[in-house]
């Protein structure tokens, strides 16, 4: 199906759709690729083809990846009639927890269940995880998860309503620092500089939480894409998708070498020695 502008859908047919099952709760996630396990989350308002297109590069990059379907249409361009309809769902969800002083997003625990299943099969010595917009800062909640290894925070924008907020519980963050502690956690972070869903005011307290685990990149919002599609033109209305509807696929530009970076940290993280060798292929261990 295309969109009013043209644009298509993606149809998703070179990723395997599995029904996965945490505690009860079961959602679909695709999944592509062979060795360590790469969870993907989407930013709203879903699995766009821009979100697609990050999960392939994840996947020829030598992982599989792994992206849950949490909110919107998949495969959809981003359209705002469509966002619209999303956000306003998502906001009222049980599952998220959009606003200040609300804690982690419950949504969360059935991720860092979808971590372990994707370590079980796919070995190695953990996983990486891959947050997005709504889905930022879930990459960094999910590292309570002992399997999470390689947390990327993209332009996390919740919660909506306090710009130097963190979505997460004190419990989670006295978590997180216990984690950094003891395992060494890294935590590679993006935004750009005029966003004005993820400002300083954002990364500035996930600094003070986390210290030197903490890798907060800004890059010169006149480097985002001047043309990303309806939904990030008119709604979101800054630059704010670092490695999606706001990159630019151009040999050395400050977007694309970010998403270089993501692959170069996740590759670090993820190729060292591991307690098994099992690898996935296409989300089945071999």
């Amino acid at each position: 199906m295309s969109a009013p502008d043209g644009h298509l859908d993606d149809a998703i047919t070179d990723f395997s759709r599995r029904l996965v099952d945490v505690d009860g709760v079961v959602k679909t996630v695709y999944a592509a690729g062979s060795g360590p396990a790469v969870v993907l989350m989407p930013e709203m308002p879903g699995i766009s083809p821009d979100v697609l297109r990050l999960a392939r590069w994840v996947r020829d990059a030598g992982f599989t990846v792994h992206v849950p379907s949490l909110f919107g249409v998949d495969g959809a361009y981003p359209t705002v009639e469509g966002g619209e309809g999303v956000i306003r769902r998502a906001c009222v969800s049980a599952e998220f927890r959009a606003f200040a002083r609300a804690g982690t997003s419950p949504v969360v625990a059935w991720l860092r269940g979808l971590a372990r299943q994707a370590h079980a099969e796919c070995g190695g010595s953990g996983v990486g995880a891959i947050g997005l917009c709504f889905t930022g800062n879930f990459a960094l909640t999910m590292a309570i998860e002992p399997a999470v290894i390689a947390p990327v925070v993209n332009h996390p924008s919740l919660p909506l309503d306090d710009p130097a907020g963190l979505e997460m519980s004190d419990e989670d963050a006295r978590a997180v620092r216990d984690r950094i502690a003891r395992d060494g956690l890294k935590i590679l972070a993006y935004r750009f500089d005029d966003d004005r869903w993820c400002t300083g005011q954002r990364f500035a307290a996930y600094q003070a939480l986390l210290g030197d685990a903490f890798d907060g990149r800004v890059l010169p919002g006149s480097s985002a894409n001047t043309n990303p599609p309806p939904f990030f033109r008119d709604m979101v209305g800054s630059p704010h998708s670092v490695v999606t509807a706001h990159l630019v696929d151009e040999d050395g530009h400050p977007t694309l070498k970010a998403k270089d970076e993501i692959l170069a940290f996740l590759t670090d993280r993820l190729s060292r020695s591991g307690s098994d060798g099992a690898t996935c292929a296409n989300g089945t261990i071999r």
